[in-house]
């Protein structure tokens, strides 16, 4: 199909925002219906990517895949693998991929409302999913044009499990908003960083060139350097010197640095209890309220991100802590 039969398929015209690619592939997010749509050269549908709480529920077989806890989902779809006599396997997020079904599963936080009718996040994920053709089957993640919609080569290839730093375990960073975390002062450059932590030495690197869609032109610049032991990722800007400058530092929920704001530990928490402790907090010192991008309530003034990461069918929050020009 080509996006016109798409859009028709879906009672469109709809459309929700998307990017072009160098090489002519492009993506499309549908919102009416919870779908993004990937498009090969010509605008030909090679993938569709079905949201956890928002698109269409999907069968294979009598396994449900959308909008279910994953644990659940998954032991299912070994079981009707294991019928059917095919090969399933772990893909980068830890979820099964069965190239034969052309599906490869992933999660998203889930929302829902509190016990005071608030809409907030919950502590758990539900599950989402790729559909491709037999063309991208194989490695949907590694091949184009998935990788313009969502490049994940970059990160640490999840295998399936996901071990948590228990908090008396975790350092404890200090932290003083706008000027640095921890060892880390906004400013450094990744040597810099790389030094402040001890010469840990990143664990990946994701970067970009300034004109993505024109192809390979002009300087790469360096984006995120990822400490895997440290527990850290480190995201820089890079200013007309041409030298990266540490912007923001994230500290992983499942195993970075503790790092407390008015006695309420940020890392590592669920985001149902520290969604509220800020909420309270705000509250009984009269503070103005925002919402960052991730959904998070925060104090106004400390340009702080809350997000969360997964536990398996659960989350914990991450925290990113940015210097005052950073835009979240």
């Amino acid at each position: 199909m080509d996006s016109d039969e798409v859009e028709a398929a879906l009672g469109g015209p709809l459309y929700g925002g998307g990017q072009v690619a160098a090489d002519g592939s492009s993506w499309s997010r549908y919102r009416e219906t919870g779908l993004t749509c990937v498009y090969d050269r010509g605008m030909i549908l090679v993938g569709v990517a079905v949201d956890a709480l928002e698109g269409p529920l999907v069968r294979v077989g009598v396994v449900e895949l959308i909008g279910r806890v994953p644990s659940e989902v998954r032991a299912e779809i070994h079981e009707l693998a294991r019928r059917e006599g095919t090969p399933v396997r772990v893909n980068w997020s830890g979820d099964p991929e069965i190239v034969a079904w052309g599906v490869s599963m992933d999660t998203a936080q889930e929302w829902g409302l509190s016990a005071d009718g608030h809409l907030g996040r919950k502590d758990s994920v539900l599950t989402s999913a790729l559909f491709v053709g037999p063309e991208l089957a194989n490695d949907p993640y590694a091949t184009a044009p998935i990788i313009h919609w969502r490049d994940v080569r970059g990160r640490g290839k999840n295998l399936g499990a996901w071990p948590v730093t228990p908090d008396h375990d975790r350092p404890r960073w200090e932290w003083v908003p706008l000027e640095q975390v921890g060892p880390l002062r906004f400013g450094m450059s990744p040597p810099e960083v790389a030094a402040a932590l001890d010469g840990e030495v990143p664990a990946g690197r994701m970067g970009h060139f300034p004109f993505w869609w024109h192809g390979k032109d002009g300087q790469w610049n360096l984006h995120e350097d990822r400490f895997e032991k440290t527990g850290v990722s480190a995201h820089y800007s890079t200013g007309p010197d041409g030298i990266p400058r540490l912007g923001a530092v994230t500290a992983h929920g499942r195993t970075g640095p503790q790092v407390l704001y008015a006695g309420i530990p940020l890392v590592g928490t669920t985001p149902s209890a520290l969604d509220a402790a800020l909420l309270q907090h705000v509250e009984d010192h009269n503070l103005g309220l925002l919402f960052s991008p991730s959904g998070a309530a925060l104090p106004d003034g400390l340009n702080l991100d809350l997000d969360t990461t997964r536990v398996d069918d659960a989350t914990v929050s991450e925290a990113t802590f940015c210097a005052e020009q950073w835009e979240i």
